[in-house]
């Protein structure tokens, strides 16, 4: 019975493990954001420059430990790792789950998205196994003390060269609305009978020197001895928000070219920066050279970027710049810069700067095909 439940414990504690390692370092860089975004909302900012670090190091835990104890390779080292993990990680979620800073907790990263709560109830699940494992953790090695350390010596070799491939180029697998196939469009509509937002409605009413709040149930509006003074909204039920709800492309201009664009009969070519100033000069350089010469093809070029005005001035592409939300621009890529290709609407190409295609490549792949 014992070894049962030893055998059900290892599977579900590690490949649960295993799978939120793997999820992370498909999209290293999500993970990062999560960081930047908790650090943010606990006025920890001197911390960012420690994101990418973290979101690497928690993965690469995970990972480790959930191989170590499904594959008995150095498994107390793995059941100890494990335990380390949901030590800091079960309390951390309570008070996240308590005080809602981020609504999406990032464990899973975007393949699954959990609530904070759902979060907690899932690591508190977790603990019973992992706590098993810990009490009966007298294992003997089962391959040798070297060549267990040099298997997962192996291993995490494999997983960070995996990590930075994923960095450098875009992630394997696409989790996020914009991928490769997409209609935006479609993605940016409320199903019918989809729920809305709603709001809970305050009226202030002045009378006799003494403020008073009234309902949209019971506000006085017939008794003009009351004098209106203000009047609040507070969402109380966030109803259902499409997957895309903020692609919106705004020249220098202020102008609205979002519909222009995703309704143009060619190609159009969109080069993502969400700041300028984090892209490497030669990157930005060698997109907009690509844009001009697919303008000169017949396409369209727009540079995306969450950039001020003054930065967008003094770095001059001499290209249409768009402003567009920062969070989007994340959304979008994963790269910076990253590389879009849209035709009516459909992403019909995905790329990093890492993997910049040819002039002669888009000409001969897309554009000489309408």
């Amino acid at each position: 019975m014992m070894k049962i439940l030893n055998y059900i414990s290892r599977f579900a504690a590690g490949l649960v493990f295993i799978f939120s390692g793997i999820v992370k370092a498909i999209d290293p860089l999500g993970s990062t954001y999560k960081f930047q975004d908790y650090f943010q909302a606990f006025g920890m900012d001197f911390l960012l420059p420690l994101s990418l670090p973290l979101a690497i190091l928690l993965c690469t835990a995970e990972f480790l430990s959930g191989f170590s104890v499904v594959f008995n390779i150095r498994q107390k080292t793995g059941i100890w790792g494990l335990l380390l993990l949901m030590i800091i990680f079960t309390p951390l979620t309570f008070v996240l789950a308590l005080t809602n800073p981020v609504t999406d907790c990032g464990c899973f990263g975007d393949a699954i998205h959990l609530t904070n709560w759902q979060t907690f109830i899932k690591n508190i699940i977790l603990l019973i196994p992992v706590v098993f494992l810990f009490i009966n953790r007298r294992i003997m090695p089962e391959y040798g003390l070297t060549k267990e350390w040099t298997i997962l010596s192996v291993a995490t070799i494999i997983f960070l060269a995996f990590i930075q491939f994923n960095l450098r180029y875009l992630p394997v697998i696409d989790f996020l609305p914009y991928k490769t196939g997409t209609y935006i469009p479609d993605k940016m509509k409320i199903p019918d009978g989809m729920p809305a937002d709603k709001y809970e409605t305050t009226f202030i009413y002045e009378k006799d020197g003494q403020q008073k709040e009234f309902t949209l149930d019971n506000y006085p509006a017939d008794d003009t001895t009351w004098k209106f003074v203000d009047q609040r909204s507070v969402l109380v039920q966030k109803g259902y928000q499409p997957p895309i709800h903020d692609f919106v492309l705004t020249t220098q201009n202020n102008e609205d070219i979002t519909q222009e664009v995703l309704e143009y009969e060619g190609y159009t070519l969109l080069m993502i920066s969400k700041k300028l100033k984090e892209a490497k000069p030669e990157r930005l350089s060698a997109g907009i050279s690509l844009g001009n010469q697919f303008i000169a093809e017949g396409g369209q070029f727009y540079i995306l970027t969450a950039s001020g005005a003054d930065e967008i001035r003094s770095f001059d592409p001499g290209n249409v710049v768009c402003s567009v939300d920062e969070i989007t621009l994340k959304t979008i890529v994963r790269s910076n810069p990253g590389y879009i290709l849209l035709r009516r609407g459909t992403i019909v190409g995905k790329w990093s700067w890492a993997e910049l295609p040819s002039s002669e490549f888009l000409k001969d792949e897309y554009l000489n095909n309408l």
